[in-house]
């Protein structure tokens, strides 16, 4: 399938989907045109699996992370440059790693697998991150992949140890006179003392800075972070935040998660470990992170529950869904896929939904719990964060839209899901990925599924 520069900017569904070396059976029954086959790209090892995929929306360059590789193609898949990021010595009990102090543990040679891939359009650079060392980052030239740093002096480069290429997303947020900020939102393995689940960074100019990737704001009592407290381990052992999706809108920085808690059956005296998807919520400007909250979502049809999320995708409603919506056509719109249940996050039932969510709406539930909270009602509700519940302080206090938080109620959950609206469902074979976008007024998304399909 041969597509121009524009059309790529929703090929992003390719990482998780068209990146196989063979065609599906239902494309080769039915090609969209005789003479247009699909074009594949297969990687230079067996043991390369691709991680992660990113398009210049500037020049429709492709750009693959895979393990011990990063790969820049052209638009109809051509390799351009190969980079490559491992393997090498190193051992995931070494803290920090041994390229900064001598290391006791035995060194094997690792792969390195691409865990995060972000364009910084401003700077020209590519921020290619990788499990090697506890997750540091390299920063690339576009054209021609030439590294222009690799930062791993201090402990605020180290972004993560887990070795999977789920587990770190990324949102950059610009400016036109002053550094950009990187936010970070990872899984921790278990080890909270070393790295914060959710923080934000600079993206200095200079790639090789001593500032780059540091905390925006840092200090004996307040930082630009979040980490998970070691008493959240007691409660629930294996306990970690799963980031599936980020984004950025308007004055906020949003992430998608999956997280596990501990519920009480109806009818039980025991508590039993379920799996939760929720939004978090950070204003983009705030370096204490006071402006934290999260909200459960999920996602209902028919009596069956789908609360395990599986992708999401931000797009605008378009002029005819808005109508049925009674928003305007350049409101936010989430494209969300879940999967049946709360307890399988690892083997996801096959029975999915499609639903979506109108981002002006959650920021509403937001905006009411808030003021609810500094009216002194209810608790803190983040058990995860607070271990115990907090009661909300009262505050003569209006909160706007736009209200980034103090020093007080926060950080702070909402207790009530949001629930999306369920427009597809599939019961056999499960939705894996989304991406959506606006068409003659018209919201399209196309859907991968776990067998390697593509639904329009």
């Amino acid at each position: 399938l041969i597509m121009s520069p524009a059309m790529w900017k929703w090929t992003c569904l390719v990482s998780h989907l068209l990146l196989s070396t063979t065609v599906s059976p239902l494309a080769r029954q039915q090609p969209l045109h005789p003479k247009r086959p699909f074009i594949t790209f297969t990687g230079e090892q067996a043991e390369g699996n691709f991680n992660h995929l990113v398009v210049d929306e500037r020049t429709g360059h492709i750009y693959l992370g895979a393990v011990n590789r990063i790969y820049k193609l052209s638009s109809d898949l051509k390799v351009l440059v190969t980079h490559e990021t491992g393997p090498d010595d190193d051992n995931p009990k070494c803290y920090p790693p041994r390229i900064v102090q001598t290391c006791n543990e035995p060194l094997t040679p690792t792969n390195n697998i691409n865990k995060m891939l972000l364009i910084d359009y401003k700077e020209n650079r590519l921020i290619a991150c990788g499990s090697l060392y506890q997750g540091i980052c390299k920063l690339l030239r576009l054209d021609d992949l030439f590294k222009l740093g690799e930062p791993f002096h201090k402990k605020e480069h180290y972004l993560s140890g887990v070795n999977e290429s789920g587990s770190v997303f990324g949102v950059i947020v610009s400016y036109s006179n002053m550094d950009d900020k990187l936010f970070i939102a990872t899984a921790v393995d278990g080890k909270p003392e070393y790295f914060p689940t959710i923080s934000s960074r600079k993206l200095t100019k200079n790639s090789e800075a001593d500032g780059m990737f540091a905390y925006v704001f840092h200090d004996e009592f307040v930082a630009s972070m979040i980490k998970i407290p070691s008493d959240t381990f007691t409660i629930i052992p294996d306990f970690d935040i799963y980031y599936i999706y980020g984004f950025s809108s308007g004055n906020f920085v949003y992430f998608l998660t999956l997280q596990p808690e501990m519920i009480s059956p109806p009818g039980s005296t025991t508590k039993e470990q379920v799996y939760t998807s929720k939004l978090v919520r950070l204003c983009k400007e705030d370096t204490a992170f006071n402006s934290y909250v999260e909200v459960p979502i999920g996602c209902e049809k028919n009596g069956v529950e789908y609360r395990l999320l599986q992708a999401a995708y931000l797009s605008k409603a378009g002029a005819i869904l808005a109508r049925s919506l009674e928003v305007g056509p350049e409101d936010d719109i989430l494209f969300t896929v879940f999967s049946k249940g709360q307890k399988r996050k690892m083997k996801s039932l096959d029975e999915s939904a499609l639903c979506i969510f109108v981002l002006k709406k959650i920021n509403d539930r937001i905006k009411d719990r808030l003021q609810s909270c500094y009216r002194g009602e209810g608790t803190l509700d983040l058990a995860w964060l607070k271990v115990k519940d907090i009661p909300c302080s009262s505050a003569l206090l209006t909160i706007a839209h736009n209200f980034c938080g103090l020093d007080m109620n926060a950080p702070l959950g909402v207790s009530s899901m949001v629930r999306g609206l369920p427009i597809f469902t599939e019961d056999g074979d499960r939705m894996t990925s989304v991406i959506a976008y606006v068409y003659k007024n018209h919201s399209l998304a196309f859907v991968g599924t776990k067998s390697g399909k593509l639904k329009k």
